[in-house]
């Protein structure tokens, strides 16, 4: 064999397993497809403004008031003169008490003063008499001194007689019996004719224009609230209430918040609140379920991230953010209240932050992304 001829035969072999190998590797190549384009993402440019606040809650309607009629005299129930669940006014007459009894005493009483005030009148006479004889030294001093006693207790008599005509003439009115507010009567207790005494329950009246509505709200409520007056100075709040029915349908009338408890409810963990409203066309019924929305606090700087842009991590929520190069980075966020358009953010943001609001699932810290849409908030001055 010639050895030299073998060596440059499996030369060339080799060389040309080598070239294979390039040109299949250069084909793998430029069969290699390169790095993905940066996902297109909606971002939105946040600035502080002025952001009003409110609280929904659960609530229910109740009476203004609500008052029992009670016969103050006694005697037979003669008549009812009002209709069974309606309207009325307050001074409207509803039952009548039989008056004969009570007009005899009032007769009777003014009898009594007309002879209290005959004996006054004669005792006065008397005095005059009595007091001319002892200056003309011709009665005595204990004549004059009796006259003078005498005109003194008529005078008591006549002001005992008038205040027995007095308290006649009051349980005669008493007989009559009027509404004492406006409101809705119930349903008869006593029917006509009935014997009553005095303080029988005749019927109740409830006052419902306006009506109360009370509701609950927590106490972690409480404590944003004081934190949102306190860190920003924020005097002479006024709270309003709007309603809500069960269909979805909304009162026409605002309400005012009047109570407020000092204490929470060690059941409930809550703290009880109340609102009245008016209810001039009885659209709010007593224990009708409602829900109320408190408004009337405002931020006067904040900033809200939309819902669709917070995400939830292992730390804790959090947004994306970019930076001018547009590359993604996280930043972890605290939300506070819950308003139209988002979240408040009460760390982790501040104003010009760019976030992305939509997107995300595709976005990677560290990564650039492609903003394929840009929303700015409007600021508003502070």
């Amino acid at each position: 064999m010639n050895l030299p001829h073998q060596i440059s035969r499996n030369l060339s072999i080799i060389g040309l397993g080598v070239s294979f190998l390039i040109a299949g590797a250069q084909i793998a190549a430029a069969q290699t497809p390169g790095a993905p384009p940066p996902p297109n993402v909606e971002v939105t440019t946040v600035n502080a403004r002025e952001v009003p606040l409110s609280y929904t809650y659960a609530g229910r309607v109740s009476a203004f008031r609500e008052v029992e009629v009670r016969a103050q005299v006694g005697g037979i129930l003669k008549q009812r003169a009002y209709v069974e669940g309606a309207r009325v006014k307050a001074g409207d007459v509803l039952f009548q008490i039989d008056p004969t009894t009570y007009e005899a005493d009032v007769a009777r009483a003014a009898a009594q003063v007309q002879t209290a005030q005959a004996q006054l009148s004669q005792a006065n006479r008397d005095k005059t008499r009595a007091v001319e004889l002892f200056d003309r030294q011709v009665g005595t001093q204990k004549a004059r001194d009796d006259a003078l006693s005498a005109v003194e207790l008529a005078e008591a008599s006549v002001a005992a007689a008038d205040a027995q005509l007095k308290t006649a003439q009051i349980n005669l009115d008493y007989a009559t019996v009027r509404a004492p507010i406006d409101g809705v009567t119930s349903l008869d207790v006593l029917p006509e004719g009935s014997l009553i005494s005095t303080g029988s329950l005749l019927t109740k009246i409830t006052q419902l224009d306006p009506v109360y509505v009370t509701f609950s709200f927590t106490d972690a409520n409480a404590a944003e609230i004081r934190r949102i007056v306190e860190s920003h100075d924020l005097t002479d709040v006024k709270l309003s209430a709007s309603l809500t029915f069960g269909d979805e349908t909304a009162y026409d009338k605002s309400g005012a918040i009047d109570f407020t408890s000092s204490s929470i409810d060690t059941q409930t963990g809550t703290i009880l609140s109340r609102a009245v409203f008016a209810n001039p066309d009885m659209r709010l019924i007593p224990g009708q379920f409602v829900r109320v929305t408190v408004t009337g606090m405002t931020i006067p700087s904040a900033i809200v991230v939309p819902e669709i842009a917070v995400l939830q991590g292992p730390q804790g929520k959090f947004v994306y953010t970019i930076d001018d190069k547009d590359v993604a980075a996280i930043a972890p966020i605290e939300l506070g209240q819950s308003v139209e358009g988002g979240w408040v953010v009460t760390s982790g943001l501040k104003s010009g932050d760019r976030i992305i609001t939509s997107g995300v699932i595709k976005v990677r810290p560290g990564s650039p992304v492609a903003a394929s849409k840009t929303i700015v908030q409007t600021a508003q001055a502070e």
